[in-house]
């Protein structure tokens, strides 16, 4: 079926224009989705074991397996790193990036953030609970942590977060080299976040693994919920001219 036909169906109108593009996203999501499914299987059947535990003590000093690989310096930077997931910040960037979405008359993309920061809390949350996932016990955590383990709220959640504040920004009038460095630091932060709470020893790698796939997939079907609304509003009067998003 070619993409001429694709459109003539209703319920892909929502891939206009730019449908080779819309495509391209609806694969990377279905992609991100089944590699979560897989891992959440994976996870149950308890087929992750070996896979878990060796890159888990790869992050850990030969000489004093209770010590992260590295010098201090480099325990205390995955500490400040980590907590960029953390929920305080994470909360207060919501927060703010709400107020600032408001003050610039980008009501929508407003709306964008709260669902897609509250419902990916509440997934996150039911997951948990749901897999029942025990923390990694091979090794003293170097930071405390109190709920399950699957998938990594830190994970998930800064990915949620970090795409949205990107997205939301790349819709200014910028710079395409301007837009890349912000998509491109949009990626890196939940990369690094997830990578110190391996090294941190709080999470198993498939745990950080399955929180970027569901918080990717999250947020893209957010992106993708955006541009359906904006063009089902496309006939209503326009927002204030004096936003400076683009339409």
């Amino acid at each position: 079926m070619t993409v001429r036909q694709l459109r003539r169906f209703p319920w892909i109108a929502i891939l206009r224009p730019n449908t080779g593009a819309m495509l391209a996203l609806l694969t990377v999501v279905s992609g991100c989705l089944l590699m979560f499914l897989w891992l959440a299987g994976e996870v149950t059947e308890g087929d992750t074991g070996v896979f878990d535990r060796t890159i888990l003590l790869a992050f850990r000093n030969a000489a004093d397996p209770t010590r992260p690989l590295g010098p201090i310096w480099l325990e205390t930077l995955a500490r400040d790193i980590t907590s960029l997931g953390s929920t305080t910040v994470l909360t207060i960037m919501t927060l703010f990036m709400i107020g600032l979405l408001l003050l610039l008359r980008a009501r929508l993309e407003a709306l964008q953030v709260i669902g897609a920061m509250g419902g990916g809390s509440l997934l996150n949350t039911v997951l948990k609970h749901l897999f029942d996932r025990q923390r990694p016990d091979l090794l003293p955590h170097v930071v405390e942590a109190m709920n399950a383990s699957f998938p990594s709220g830190h994970a998930t959640m800064s990915t949620v977060a970090y795409l949205i504040l990107g997205t939301a920004l790349t819709r200014l009038s910028l710079a395409r080299l301007v837009k890349v460095y912000i998509l491109c630091g949009a990626v890196s932060l939940p990369l690094l976040i997830g990578l110190s709470r391996i090294y941190l020893g709080v999470h198993w790698p498939t745990d950080v693994l399955a929180g970027w796939c569901l918080g990717a997939s999250w947020a893209l079907l957010w992106w993708m919920v955006l541009r359906w609304l904006r063009r089902d509003n496309s006939t209503a009067p326009k927002e204030d001219s004096t936003s400076p998003f683009r339409r």
